[in-house]
């Protein structure tokens, strides 16, 4: 895999010196791989990953992105479950190639939750924010309703929408709407 990874920088550098846009385009979305670029809104930390590669994925790759998608408010880092990294990149892919992730919410520790929860009607008790099968995003420059719709349009989990907070939640629960 690392070859070729290394055989794509490599194209994509001589694709862009050489001023030849197309390949340089194909060298970024390799077949088979999904990418995600979040943006931590809490941390300022972002990240591009490769998670998924050669039909597998990526366990660095899972690291660094538990690590952007952890606890902001005690730095709890917890396992963020794949399916829920497959659903992310492939509503996010409705828009472009690639789009930068503002994550609001990702892991959430249950002492964070419990405040969070005594503070607001709107978090769950036994939020699946706590097991990393949820995340509350948006996509800037783009429309919060069409993120929803097409959140919902996967049928991945639960999708929930917050338009005065400007974010979309989605999570790989039940399939449900609110």
């Amino acid at each position: 895999m690392n070859q070729r990874r290394s055989f794509l920088k490599t194209s994509l550098a001589l694709a862009s010196v050489a001023g030849m846009p197309m390949l340089a385009k194909a060298a970024q979305a390799v077949p088979g791989e999904r990418t995600l670029r979040l943006y931590n809104t809490h941390t300022g930390e972002t990240v591009k990953s490769v998670f998924w590669a050669d039909g597998q994925f990526v366990p660095d790759a899972l690291q660094d992105l538990n690590k952007v998608l952890r606890d902001h408010r005690n730095n709890q880092v917890a396992s963020i479950d794949p399916q829920l990294l497959v659903l992310l990149n492939q509503v996010s892919s409705k828009f472009g190639d690639n789009p930068l992730i503002h994550v609001i919410s990702g892991y959430r520790s249950p002492e964070s939750n419990a405040k969070l929860h005594a503070n607001s009607n709107g978090v769950a008790k036994h939020s699946m924010h706590m097991d990393g099968k949820a995340i509350d995003i948006r996509l800037p420059g783009k429309d919060l309703a069409q993120l929803r719709k097409a959140a919902m349009a996967m049928h991945g989990g639960g999708v929930g929408f917050y338009p005065d907070s400007q974010f979309v939640h989605m999570d790989t629960g039940r399939v449900r709407y609110w």
